[in-house]
């Protein structure tokens, strides 16, 4: 790690974080890594720029708990209302001093613009998003452009697992680094939050992800279906009846499935998670996925699905399928076969030590530290 110099001047020590929809967090993992780092970096002598997307609304800037958040208009809706928003944070950013953390490389094409005026840009550039299967081939060419773009244009390209690190080598870039995503660590939670969905602590299964084909939502609904349990399976996630996907997915539960939608209230999610007996999950592609490090921090035993990102996050004392077979196997063994307690140990001290907030947060202040 490196630390601060006594001799750092303050007044050099800014970061603008462009990328996101704003903070405090409302919409995903990059929000909450946000705001995370943001306080921390204030607390660091930092003067902190946070991007925020509004709609229908003039411009505006204001302080929130101590960072300076700039609220930029987007009249257009939807991915078109994003682009829009992240053009005009570069025009705007390019107006201020300081260091560019830009998170995620879905507009990179725009950045451009700043390493033209000799600003210094970090990029996170998330999974390898341009695989995924719900997107069309002409977004999926777009997606991979900005990626080749966003990685060879940055000062730093930010990998949040080694894999992804290892990818964007592959493809030229030679500046890539490795720091992971962070969560909390869960050492308790008030059971009456799990009580409202009919739920007892230690006697469910929970998934949390998006109703998406390569997060194995299907699989593992018919897994779990495939016979009458002892235990509900808890699925995390909205869905829509004009979504074939989601039908498919809920025609294929047992009567021990429960949907609950989407829950958004925090102390709410980290009890489901605290109380279960394990967590399922199924992302095939990706870097590390932030349910599956909020999991660890739990403490929950996991049933993942197979492949080089999953394993290095979880690590090797977890459970592993590869097909649908395979899983509804290990969801049988569930009170014979599988140490469900050793196994939650060593999440545990994998998150101790890999994916705590402190490191995260530390690792890149070191980075940004480099670049003044």
């Amino acid at each position: 790690m490196i630390e601060q110099s006594k001799t750092v001047d303050t007044s050099r020590k800014v970061v603008n974080i462009l990328g996101i929809r704003g903070i405090p967090a409302a919409h995903g993992g990059f929000e909450t890594f946000a705001g995370r780092l943001a306080p921390y970096l204030v607390e660091h002598g930092w003067t902190v720029n946070v991007y925020c997307q509004e709609s229908g609304k003039a411009d505006y800037e204001d302080d929130w708990n101590g960072i300076h958040r700039i609220h930029i208009s987007s009249d257009a809706t939807g991915s078109k209302g994003s682009v829009v928003f992240d053009r005009k944070c570069v025009a705007d950013v390019c107006k201020r001093p300081g260091i560019d953390l830009v998170l995620g490389y879905n507009t990179a094409v725009f950045n451009t613009l700043q390493r033209l005026r000799g600003r210094k840009v970090l990029m996170n550039m998330d999974g390898v998003e341009w695989r995924r299967d719900k997107w069309s081939f002409p977004v999926k060419i777009w997606l991979y452009a900005n990626e080749f773009i966003g990685a060879n244009i940055s000062n730093v390209a930010i990998a949040d697992h080694p894999e992804i690190a290892r990818h964007l080598r592959r493809h030229g870039c030679s500046n890539a680094v490795m720091i992971p995503y962070g969560a909390d660590r869960i050492e308790a939670a008030p059971e009456d939050l799990i009580e409202r969905y009919g739920l007892k602590s230690g006697q469910y299964l929970i998934s949390i992800a998006r109703a998406e084909p390569e997060n194995s939502i299907l699989e593992i609904v018919s897994a779990f279906s495939s016979k009458k349990r002892d235990i509900k399976l808890m699925v995390l996630g909205n869905f829509s009846p004009d979504n074939a996907y989601h039908r498919k997915v809920q025609a294929a539960a047992s009567d021990d499935v429960v949907f609950p939608g989407g829950i958004y209230e925090p102390e709410v999610v980290s009890a489901l998670r605290y109380h279960a007996l394990a967590y399922l999950h199924g992302h095939q592609v990706g870097g590390t996925n932030p349910s599956l490090v909020e999991a660890l921090g739990a403490g929950n035993p996991i049933i993942a699905h197979d492949n080089r990102f999953n394993r290095w996050v979880a690590g090797d004392q977890q459970f592993y399928f590869d097909s649908q077979t395979a899983l509804e196997a290990l969801i049988d063994q569930i009170g014979s076969g599988l140490d469900l307690k050793q196994a939650g140990v060593a999440a545990a001290a994998r998150h101790q030590a890999e994916f705590t907030w402190l490191k995260v947060n530390a690792a890149y202040e070191a980075l940004l530290l480099t670049c003044l």
